[in-house]
């Protein structure tokens, strides 16, 4: 397997940026401070988790407007935009969890530490 379906895998199974093995999430929400694999550090300084934001805003929002268009395609063909919109944030709540997860899970492996760095020649 080449190292970029295995990070691909890592990712869908939410793995250790760094030894592609180790759980990153104890709970539904809470993280561990390290890998139990391999120690790697996952928040690695205050604010570290900021650009997940950036994760999870790319993820949310097709996410809301293809439940919005599926919910006013099948269950409410007349309803206006604005208000399937607003039917469409109930099911999407409880995705969020999810959301929270894999943003975190892909910044960690878009943004890996310095010393994991390509340097420049």
């Amino acid at each position: 397997m080449s190292n970029q379906a295995k990070r691909w895998l890592a990712i869908l199974r939410q793995r250790c940026p760094n030894c592609l093995e180790g759980q990153v999430f104890s709970g539904v929400l809470e993280m561990h401070e390290r890998c139990p694999t391999c120690g790697h550090k996952f928040k690695r300084e205050p604010g570290y988790f900021l650009g997940a934001m950036y994760a999870s805003y790319f993820m949310a929002v097709p996410l809301l407007a293809i439940l919005a268009g599926l919910i006013h395609w099948l269950i409410l063909p007349g309803w206006r935009n604005e208000n399937t919109v607003l039917v469409a944030l109930i099911p999407f709540v409880l995705l969020v969890p999810f959301i929270f997860r894999y943003s975190r899970i892909l910044w960690m492996h878009i943004d890996p530490p310095l010393e994991q760095q390509p340097r420049p020649r």
